[in-house]
Protein backbone atom coordinates (compact mmCIF):
# COMPACT_ATOMS: atom_id res chain seq x y z
CA UNK A 1 0.00 0.00 0.00
CA UNK A 2 2.88 2.37 0.74
CA UNK A 3 4.32 1.93 -2.75
CA UNK A 4 0.94 2.67 -4.32
CA UNK A 5 0.59 5.81 -2.20
CA UNK A 6 4.13 6.88 -3.12
CA UNK A 7 3.33 6.43 -6.80
CA UNK A 8 0.10 8.40 -6.46
CA UNK A 9 1.68 11.31 -4.56
CA UNK A 10 4.59 11.66 -6.96
CA UNK A 11 2.38 11.17 -10.00
CA UNK A 12 0.37 14.20 -8.84
CA UNK A 13 3.60 16.10 -8.25
CA UNK A 14 4.94 15.26 -11.71
CA UNK A 15 1.62 16.10 -13.33
CA UNK A 16 1.11 19.54 -11.83
CA UNK A 17 4.65 20.78 -11.08
CA UNK A 18 5.36 22.50 -14.38
CA UNK A 19 8.53 24.57 -14.55
CA UNK A 20 11.35 22.40 -13.30
CA UNK A 21 12.49 20.71 -10.13
CA UNK A 22 12.02 23.66 -7.82
CA UNK A 23 8.36 23.78 -8.83
CA UNK A 24 7.93 20.53 -6.89
CA UNK A 25 8.69 22.24 -3.55
CA UNK A 26 5.11 23.38 -2.78
CA UNK A 27 3.89 19.85 -3.43
CA UNK A 28 6.59 18.42 -1.17
CA UNK A 29 5.71 20.88 1.62
CA UNK A 30 2.10 19.72 1.33
CA UNK A 31 3.25 16.10 1.33
CA UNK A 32 5.28 16.72 4.51
CA UNK A 33 2.16 18.09 6.20
CA UNK A 34 -0.05 15.17 5.11
CA UNK A 35 2.53 12.41 5.67
CA UNK A 36 4.76 13.48 8.57
CA UNK A 37 5.95 9.90 9.00
CA UNK A 38 7.64 10.15 5.58
CA UNK A 39 9.67 13.33 6.17
CA UNK A 40 9.49 16.63 8.05
CA UNK A 41 9.85 20.16 6.77
CA UNK A 42 13.36 20.37 8.25
CA UNK A 43 14.30 17.17 6.42
CA UNK A 44 12.94 18.76 3.25
CA UNK A 45 15.67 21.42 3.45
CA UNK A 46 18.28 18.66 3.70
CA UNK A 47 16.71 16.85 0.74
CA UNK A 48 16.85 20.02 -1.32
CA UNK A 49 20.54 20.51 -0.50
CA UNK A 50 21.40 16.93 -1.43
CA UNK A 51 19.27 17.07 -4.59
CA UNK A 52 20.89 20.30 -5.73
CA UNK A 53 24.39 18.92 -5.20
CA UNK A 54 23.87 15.63 -7.05
CA UNK A 55 23.65 15.38 -10.84
CA UNK A 56 20.23 15.10 -12.39
CA UNK A 57 16.90 16.89 -12.15
CA UNK A 58 16.05 18.18 -8.69
CA UNK A 59 12.48 16.86 -8.68
CA UNK A 60 13.51 13.36 -9.64
CA UNK A 61 16.35 13.34 -7.10
CA UNK A 62 13.94 14.40 -4.36
CA UNK A 63 11.37 11.77 -5.40
CA UNK A 64 14.07 9.11 -5.30
CA UNK A 65 15.26 10.29 -1.88
CA UNK A 66 11.78 10.31 -0.36
CA UNK A 67 10.94 6.95 -1.89
CA UNK A 68 14.14 5.46 -0.51
CA UNK A 69 13.55 6.80 3.01
CA UNK A 70 9.95 5.54 3.01
CA UNK A 71 10.22 2.20 1.22
CA UNK A 72 13.85 1.41 0.51
CA UNK A 73 14.96 0.61 -3.02
CA UNK A 74 11.47 -0.44 -4.23
CA UNK A 75 10.06 2.81 -2.84
CA UNK A 76 12.74 4.83 -4.61
CA UNK A 77 11.96 3.12 -7.91
CA UNK A 78 8.19 3.57 -7.52
CA UNK A 79 8.46 7.25 -6.52
CA UNK A 80 10.79 8.01 -9.42
CA UNK A 81 8.53 6.24 -11.90
CA UNK A 82 5.55 8.13 -10.48
CA UNK A 83 7.39 11.43 -10.94
CA UNK A 84 8.31 10.87 -14.60
CA UNK A 85 5.18 9.04 -15.83
CA UNK A 86 3.08 12.19 -16.49
CA UNK A 87 5.87 13.67 -18.61
CA UNK A 88 6.22 10.48 -20.62
CA UNK A 89 2.47 10.38 -21.24
CA UNK A 90 2.44 14.00 -22.45
CA UNK A 91 5.44 13.39 -24.72
CA UNK A 92 3.75 10.34 -26.25
CA UNK A 93 0.54 12.28 -26.87
CA UNK A 94 2.40 15.16 -28.54
CA UNK A 95 4.48 12.74 -30.63
CA UNK A 96 1.31 10.95 -31.77
CA UNK A 97 -0.24 14.26 -32.79
CA UNK A 98 2.84 15.29 -34.77
CA UNK A 99 2.92 12.17 -36.93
Amino acid sequence: MTCLLLFYEFFKTGLFAVGGGLATLPFLYDMAARHPEWFTVSQLADMLAVSESTPGPVGINMATYVGYTVGGVPGAIVATIGEVTPSIIVILIVAAMLT
